[in-house]
Parts: structure tokens; C-alpha cells; sequence
């Protein structure tokens, strides 16, 4: 599970790559079983040469500490860490690996602009990567990144699609699995069920009263038409 500083890290991080000219996805299975890099960008340079960044997001030191594999196989290579963080073990950090210092932005400054910010912070460059040679095949790099890129294409899609992708079974547990503290006779609110049925109930009474309303006017404008017709002509009567 990760935890809301983790997800804007990665917000910020994602954002900071594409304003450098980067193609990026996260979470990449690298290849070699060289382990699974957070963040990783390709960028194609002047040169028609092919750049790429690995970033690792680290927020406690616990996680830093960790026993899993850093993927730094790229030519270029980063922690990302909130600033405290980075005080903490700048010494341990190696030193051909770079750091970007993630900061939040401030809340009141956040609620006075009139834009929307589209990170909750920034990153600044605390130490400067050094280049090394990509330590696994470019063409199968290249492909890993390609797959990811597809699985994030694919759930953009799932979730545009929606409830349109499940059948009815499958809403129906998913229903059943939402109530599992039973169901709530003093609030009905809390039911799923309740509520839909409500929803449905509501639409239907609203479609019923649109159509009422309708056969309303109808009714008035041929009572309208009628009385028109029957009025006696006053040249008649002269």
C-alpha cells in the first residue's frame, strides 16, 4: 500500500520528467531479473541517441534500508527523497548515484493561487547523477518499457470503460462484498442496495411526471384549439 506522500512523490516526479522532454511510466520489470525500477525515462537527444533515467522513490529510512534490489541500470540514476529524509543518509547515498529533493508545496500559498497546480510539490536537484553505461540490453529495455507503457494504456482505458467491462454476476458480488457489516435497518443510507433501488425508484418517478407533463400541454393546447374553433363568428351574427 502506498502511502500518500509515496503518491506525490510520484506525481511530482512524473510531471518533473515529462517537462524535461521524457517518455515515462512506473513500476518497470527490468530484464535480466535486474529487479523492478519505480520510475523509468527515455529521452531521445539532439544526436538521435537514446537517454535513460532511473528513479527510485524512498520516503522513511526503513525503506531506504530495504533488501530489495535498486534498479539503477540506467545511464543516468536517482533517489527521490523528501528533503528530512535526505539529511538523514546523504552519507550512505553511492556516489555516481544522483538525488532529487522532493518538496511539498505550501498549503495556504496552494489555496490563494488561482490555478490549479497539477503536483502537490517540486523536486530540486540535491546531487548531480554520473553517467554510466546501460547495464542490460537496450533492445529488451526498450521492450519492457513498451509493455508498461501498454498496461498503463490498458487500465486508462478499463476505467473509462467502467462498470461496462463487468458482467452482472460480478457487480452483484462486488455489491455483496461493500456490505460487510450487514445490513443497517436504522440507516438506510449506508445500503447499497437501498440506495439504488431508491436512485432507480426516483428516476422512474421523474420520467413518469416529465411524461405527465407533457400529455399535460397536449391536453391544453387541444382544449385551446377546440375553443377556438367552436367561438360564433361576429360577421355571422351582424
Amino acid at each position: 500500500m502506498k502511502t500518500k506522500l509515496t503518491k506525490d512523490l510520484e506525481k511530482t516526479l512524473y510531471q518533473y520528467c515529462l517537462e524535461q522532454g521524457s517518455y515515462v511510466v512506473e513500476e518497470v520489470v527490468m530484464p535480466d531479473k535486474k529487479g523492478i525500477v519505480d520510475t523509468l525515462s527515455y529521452q531521445q537527444l539532439a544526436d538521435n541517441q537514446i537517454e535513460w533515467r532511473c528513479y527510485e522513490l524512498k520516503v522513511t529510512k526503513a525503506d531506504f534500508h530495504s533488501k530489495a534490489k535498486l534498479s539503477f541500470i540506467g545511464n543516468y540514476n536517482y533517489f527521490v527523497l523528501p528533503q528530512k529524509l535526505y539529511l538523514e543518509i546523504q552519507d550512505e547515498i553511492p556516489s555516481r548515484i544522483g538525488v532529487l529533493i522532493y518538496r511539498a508545496f505550501d498549503k495556504k500559498a496552494v489555496e490563494a493561487t488561482p490555478q490549479n497546480l497539477r503536483t502537490p510539490g517540486f523536486l530540486m536537484i540535491a546531487k548531480k547523477a554520473q553517467f554510466q553505461d546501460l547495464q542490460v540490453d537496450e533492445a529488451q529495455l526498450t521492450s519492457h518499457f513498451v509493455a508498461s507503457l501498454f498496461r498503463e494504456v490498458d487500465k486508462a482505458k478499463k476505467v473509462e470503460k467502467g462498470l461496462q467491462l463487468y458482467s452482472d454476476d460480478k457487480l452483484f458480488k462486488e455489491l455483496r462484498k461493500r456490505q460487510k457489516t450487514g445490513y443497517d435497518v436504522y440507516n438506510p443510507d449506508k445500503n447499497l442496495y437501498d440506495r439504488f433501488v431508491a436512485d432507480l425508484r426516483d428516476e422512474a418517478i421523474d420520467g413518469l411526471q416529465d411524461e405527465l407533463d407533457a400529455h399535460n400541454a397536449e391536453c391544453q393546447e387541444l382544449k385551446l384549439k377546440l375553443q377556438k374553433y367552436n367561438q360564433p363568428n361576429l360577421e355571422d351574427k351582424i
